[in-house]
């Protein structure tokens, strides 16, 4: 799937739920996040869709840090599975949701 093609599709699905209320408290808090946060949550998902493993830590932060934008919350919100990617990230570094 080229990056163009990934990007038209993000934009569409975004599009279509803009005036989701759901979707623009998300978006408002990803947003307030510091940059230091969106680091971390960005991190996060990509540790619980596999792409590091929790020892591989330190890389994600790095990685995530280089890939900071203005852009961030939409994203992680277009991001398919996303919650089930932060509970898996969470899970690898020791954490639960029910905490």
């Amino acid at each position: 799937m080229s990056q163009l093609y990934v990007t038209e599709l993000l934009a569409t699905y975004l599009a279509d739920h803009r005036d989701d209320p759901c979707y623009q408290e998300l978006r408002y808090l990803i947003d307030s996040m510091d940059a230091e946060e969106q680091v971390n949550l960005v991190a996060l998902m990509w540790l619980g869709r596999g792409d590091y493993f929790p020892d591989e830590w330190q890389d994600a932060l790095s990685d995530a840090r280089l890939n900071l934008s203005n852009h961030t919350a939409e994203y992680i919100i277009g991001t398919p599975l996303v919650a089930d990617y932060l509970e898996e990230g969470l899970s690898a570094l020791g954490y639960s949701c029910t905490e």
